[in-house]
């Protein structure tokens, strides 16, 4: 079986920078990939020569078989991205931005669908009909998880998605991402957060100046990372 995402010595230059330099990974369904890394590394960076929104320079990307060079659309269609703020219509409520960006996107759905999604994710029933410009942000988070849910790609993109969460709700996000790998959905998440990558990843990989300088494999028993060693080895690279 193919894996849903493969980079092979990706590059990604920027004003005569190498941003990205050789950056090697795959993710085959149900895996959780977490990329560290500081402001600058090149995290955000990859995600944007994933969605073929930056051009790169050398290397190879394949998304669910596509390439994002030659057929971005199909590349797009195959990937549910979540921003750091989700991108949700403030004065639309939870389910009318779902169901809009489930329209604009032709992706069909059984009546009800929209509401077992809003219950997957655990928004409460009382918030499903409010304008989400009221919205904390775990309840948005929840929300473009939802929507992720009823895409129903095979690959999920998050971009720093616990910045600015509490301890509960990253917590809370952590397990909703873990219920997404579950359905065999390939997650890559770009995040600071080493302590919460090593809650929810089976590996995780640290960028520095556009290279993968480490990489770390969850163990089969708890706890899976050892964390003293990935702080000593985030610190030191």
């Amino acid at each position: 079986m193919a894996p849903v995402l493969a980079i092979d010595g990706l590059v990604v230059e920027r004003a005569g920078r190498r941003i990205v330099d050789g950056l090697s990974l795959s993710l085959e369904p149900g895996d959780v990939y977490a990329l560290l890394g500081g402001n600058g590394a090149g995290k955000s960076t990859t995600l944007f020569a994933l969605l073929g929104l930056l051009p790169r320079s050398g290397g190879r990307i394949a998304v669910a078989g596509h390439d994002p060079a030659t057929a971005p659309d199909a590349v797009r269609a195959a990937t549910a991205y979540l921003l750091e703020n989700v991108a949700l219509y403030p004065s639309f409520t939870a389910r009318e931005n779902i169901d809009y960006f489930l329209d604009l996107a032709g992706t069909p759905r059984a009546a009800g669908a929209v509401a077992d999604a809003l219950c997957a994710v655990k928004l409460a029933q009382s918030a499903w009909d409010r304008p989400v410009g009221g919205f904390s942000k775990g309840m948005r988070q929840k929300t473009g998880i939802a929507l992720a849910l009823l895409r129903q790609t095979p690959l999920l993109l998050l971009d720093e998605p616990t910045s600015g969460l509490d301890p509960a709700a990253t917590r809370d996000f952590h397990v909703l991402v873990a219920d997404v790998a579950a359905r065999g959905v390939a997650v890559l998440m770009v995040t600071h957060d080493l302590f919460g990558a090593a809650d929810v990843a089976g590996r995780i990989g640290l960028l520095a100046g556009g290279r993968l300088a480490r990489e770390w494999q969850a163990a089969a028993d708890s706890p899976r990372f050892d964390l003293n060693q990935l702080h000593n080895g985030f610190v030191s690279a």
